[in-house]
């Protein structure tokens, strides 16, 4: 039996999955190597998410900035999947 996930972790699979669409359209691109990273950090959320250690993570930073802040800015369709994990992670006891 699957545990269910939270929204959280609901949330931070959404992102991941904004990540990687940006990742496909850059396939065979340099820029694929750096949104291959971010997908990482995405991963990373997720598994903090599980692990109820987002804050820790973010080590004071917001999505935005533990992303990279130029790279959100160039892959504008990812912000809202950014603002959909931020407003799950304040509901959740994960702040």
């Amino acid at each position: 039996m699957t545990k269910k996930k939270t929204p959280l972790e609901a949330a931070a699979g959404k992102l991941i999955s904004a990540i990687q669409k940006e990742w496909g359209n850059e396939a065979g691109e340099p820029e694929a190597e750096e949104s291959e990273d971010i997908m990482d950090k995405g991963h990373d959320l997720l598994q903090a998410a599980k692990n109820n250690n987002v804050s820790s993570v973010l080590n004071g930073m917001n999505v935005t900035q533990f992303l990279g802040d130029i790279w959100v800015h160039k892959h504008p369709s990812v912000k809202q999947s950014i603002a959909n994990f931020e407003a799950a992670l304040s509901e959740s006891k994960n702040v």
